[in-house]
């Protein structure tokens, strides 16, 4: 049996991120309640703010103060090595953050500058030197940031697809 190699992360796109939507509807009038689709939409719709939620907990145990910190999101697309931004919930976490003052800056090379504005009023900066934010969001999982140098000790690093090596401890 071969294993197939899911890994975490935010449910954007059309497929898994709109489509159940149509499902459910389509049982519900058929009377059926599809509860564990419903569940799993919920929980996938609320990952942005989990998220947001995590990194503002490790900034504090760091000492970090929040309103005004410097927060670098990687990536905006919905999923990696592909230009497209449609239903990407990276959006949800950036949101997140900004809500508790959070100064951010997004990062995706891949994503088309013009796009992202229109899309969701940002700003793309591809330009960045990692070690100038107390917070590095690693939202998806482009080659290019798989061997990315995070040195900086005092900073948080949240990688949420989980392609980074974390053996300094740091998440």
């Amino acid at each position: 049996m071969e294993l197939l190699p899911f890994k975490p992360g935010l449910v954007g796109g059309h497929c898994i991120g709109v489509d159940p939507y149509y499902l459910t509807h389509k049982a519900q009038q058929v009377g059926y309640n599809p509860e564990i689709i419903l569940a799993g939409r919920r929980l996938n719709d609320n990952m942005g703010i989990y998220v947001a939620n995590q990194v503002i907990k490790l900034m504090i145990k760091k000492g970090h103060k929040i309103e005004g910190s410097k927060v670098l999101v990687l990536g905006i697309t919905f999923k990696e090595n592909c230009p497209d931004i449609r239903n990407s919930r990276v959006i949800d976490v950036i949101e997140e953050l900004k809500e508790f003052g959070c100064d951010i800056t997004v990062s995706d090379y891949w994503a088309d500058e013009k796009e992202v504005k229109q899309e969701y009023n940002l700003e793309l900066n591809t330009d960045v030197n990692y070690d100038d934010y107390e917070a590095v969001v690693l939202a998806v999982a482009h080659d290019k940031y798989k061997n990315i140098k995070l040195d900086n000790d005092n900073q948080i690093v949240y990688d949420i697809k989980s392609i980074l090596d974390d053996s300094d401890g740091r998440l």
